[in-house]
Protein backbone atom coordinates (compact mmCIF):
# COMPACT_ATOMS: atom_id res chain seq x y z
CA UNK A 1 0.00 0.00 0.00
CA UNK A 2 1.40 3.41 -0.91
CA UNK A 3 1.88 6.07 1.74
CA UNK A 4 -0.50 9.04 1.54
CA UNK A 5 0.68 12.62 1.31
CA UNK A 6 -1.47 15.63 2.10
CA UNK A 7 -1.10 19.27 1.19
CA UNK A 8 -3.10 22.28 2.27
CA UNK A 9 -3.69 24.42 -0.79
CA UNK A 10 -5.74 27.59 -1.12
CA UNK A 11 -8.68 26.70 -3.35
CA UNK A 12 -8.20 29.95 -5.26
CA UNK A 13 -5.32 28.42 -7.23
CA UNK A 14 -7.04 25.09 -7.98
CA UNK A 15 -9.33 24.27 -10.88
CA UNK A 16 -13.04 24.60 -9.98
CA UNK A 17 -13.57 20.87 -10.38
CA UNK A 18 -12.13 20.14 -6.94
CA UNK A 19 -14.47 22.53 -5.16
CA UNK A 20 -17.41 21.16 -7.13
CA UNK A 21 -16.55 17.60 -6.10
CA UNK A 22 -16.59 18.74 -2.47
CA UNK A 23 -19.92 20.51 -3.02
CA UNK A 24 -21.40 17.33 -4.51
CA UNK A 25 -20.13 15.27 -1.57
CA UNK A 26 -21.71 17.73 0.87
CA UNK A 27 -25.06 17.59 -0.96
CA UNK A 28 -25.00 13.80 -0.67
CA UNK A 29 -23.90 13.85 2.95
CA UNK A 30 -26.62 16.23 4.15
CA UNK A 31 -29.31 14.52 2.09
CA UNK A 32 -30.16 17.43 -0.24
CA UNK A 33 -29.87 14.98 -3.12
CA UNK A 34 -30.49 11.26 -3.24
CA UNK A 35 -27.94 10.17 -5.83
CA UNK A 36 -24.57 11.00 -7.31
CA UNK A 37 -26.32 11.77 -10.58
CA UNK A 38 -28.43 14.48 -8.92
CA UNK A 39 -25.44 15.88 -7.04
CA UNK A 40 -23.18 16.21 -10.08
CA UNK A 41 -25.98 17.70 -12.15
CA UNK A 42 -26.62 20.33 -9.47
CA UNK A 43 -22.97 21.39 -9.19
CA UNK A 44 -22.24 21.12 -12.92
CA UNK A 45 -19.68 18.34 -13.24
CA UNK A 46 -19.65 14.89 -14.84
CA UNK A 47 -20.10 11.66 -12.93
CA UNK A 48 -16.70 10.48 -14.15
CA UNK A 49 -15.00 13.61 -12.74
CA UNK A 50 -16.79 13.09 -9.43
CA UNK A 51 -15.66 9.45 -9.19
CA UNK A 52 -12.14 10.32 -10.31
CA UNK A 53 -11.59 12.79 -7.43
CA UNK A 54 -14.12 11.89 -4.71
CA UNK A 55 -11.66 9.87 -2.64
CA UNK A 56 -8.92 12.47 -2.90
CA UNK A 57 -10.64 15.82 -2.31
CA UNK A 58 -12.02 16.64 1.13
CA UNK A 59 -12.98 19.80 2.98
CA UNK A 60 -10.43 20.59 5.66
CA UNK A 61 -12.86 19.63 8.43
CA UNK A 62 -13.24 16.08 7.04
CA UNK A 63 -9.62 15.25 6.63
CA UNK A 64 -6.99 13.85 8.92
CA UNK A 65 -5.56 17.33 9.43
CA UNK A 66 -5.56 18.34 13.07
CA UNK A 67 -3.90 17.68 16.34
CA UNK A 68 -5.10 14.73 18.32
CA UNK A 69 -3.76 12.96 21.37
CA UNK A 70 -4.61 9.49 22.63
CA UNK A 71 -3.94 8.79 26.31
CA UNK A 72 -4.38 5.60 28.31
CA UNK A 73 -4.95 5.80 32.06
CA UNK A 74 -5.24 3.55 35.06
CA UNK A 75 -7.41 5.45 37.54
CA UNK A 76 -8.32 4.64 41.12
CA UNK A 77 -12.00 3.89 41.53
CA UNK A 78 -12.64 6.95 43.69
CA UNK A 79 -15.21 9.70 43.28
CA UNK A 80 -13.94 12.65 41.25
CA UNK A 81 -10.73 11.21 39.77
CA UNK A 82 -11.96 11.11 36.17
CA UNK A 83 -13.75 14.42 36.68
CA UNK A 84 -10.49 16.07 37.83
CA UNK A 85 -8.67 14.74 34.77
CA UNK A 86 -11.43 16.02 32.48
CA UNK A 87 -11.28 19.47 34.14
CA UNK A 88 -7.56 19.75 33.38
CA UNK A 89 -8.18 18.78 29.77
CA UNK A 90 -11.01 21.30 29.49
CA UNK A 91 -9.06 24.12 31.18
CA UNK A 92 -6.34 23.67 28.57
CA UNK A 93 -8.74 24.20 25.62
CA UNK A 94 -8.77 20.55 24.60
CA UNK A 95 -11.89 19.02 23.10
CA UNK A 96 -12.61 15.43 24.05
CA UNK A 97 -13.44 13.24 21.05
CA UNK A 98 -13.81 9.82 22.71
CA UNK A 99 -13.67 8.26 26.17
CA UNK A 100 -13.71 4.51 26.73
CA UNK A 101 -13.80 3.30 30.32
CA UNK A 102 -13.72 -0.30 31.49
CA UNK A 103 -15.43 -1.32 34.73
CA UNK A 104 -13.03 -1.16 37.69
CA UNK A 105 -11.17 -4.31 38.63
CA UNK A 106 -9.48 -4.32 42.04
CA UNK A 107 -10.54 -0.65 42.37
CA UNK A 108 -8.60 0.38 39.23
CA UNK A 109 -10.37 1.48 36.04
CA UNK A 110 -8.77 1.49 32.62
CA UNK A 111 -9.64 4.61 30.62
CA UNK A 112 -8.66 5.46 27.05
CA UNK A 113 -9.24 8.94 25.75
CA UNK A 114 -8.71 10.80 22.48
CA UNK A 115 -8.93 14.57 22.38
CA UNK A 116 -8.30 17.44 20.02
CA UNK A 117 -5.42 19.72 21.03
CA UNK A 118 -5.73 22.18 18.15
CA UNK A 119 -6.31 25.12 20.50
CA UNK A 120 -4.01 24.37 23.42
CA UNK A 121 -1.65 27.08 24.57
CA UNK A 122 0.65 24.94 26.74
CA UNK A 123 3.00 22.18 25.73
CA UNK A 124 1.37 18.76 25.77
CA UNK A 125 4.13 17.54 28.09
CA UNK A 126 3.07 20.15 30.68
CA UNK A 127 -0.56 19.06 30.49
CA UNK A 128 0.46 15.42 30.93
CA UNK A 129 2.55 16.34 33.98
CA UNK A 130 -0.43 18.24 35.41
CA UNK A 131 -2.71 15.22 34.90
CA UNK A 132 -0.15 12.91 36.54
CA UNK A 133 -0.34 15.01 39.72
CA UNK A 134 -4.06 14.26 40.14
CA UNK A 135 -4.62 12.00 43.15
CA UNK A 136 -5.89 8.69 41.83
CA UNK A 137 -4.09 8.75 38.48
CA UNK A 138 -2.10 5.56 38.94
CA UNK A 139 -0.64 5.40 35.43
CA UNK A 140 -0.78 7.57 32.34
CA UNK A 141 0.59 6.63 28.95
CA UNK A 142 0.75 8.73 25.80
CA UNK A 143 -0.46 6.28 23.15
CA UNK A 144 -0.37 8.53 20.09
CA UNK A 145 -0.11 12.14 19.03
CA UNK A 146 -0.66 13.62 15.58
Amino acid sequence: MKESSFLIIDKEILPDIFEKVVEAKVLLKIGKVKSVTEAVKQVGISRSAFYKYKDYVHPLTDGPVGKKVALSFLLSHKTGVLSNVLQIISRNNCNILTINQEPPVNNIASVNMVFDITHIEKKMEDIICEIETVEGVERLELVAME
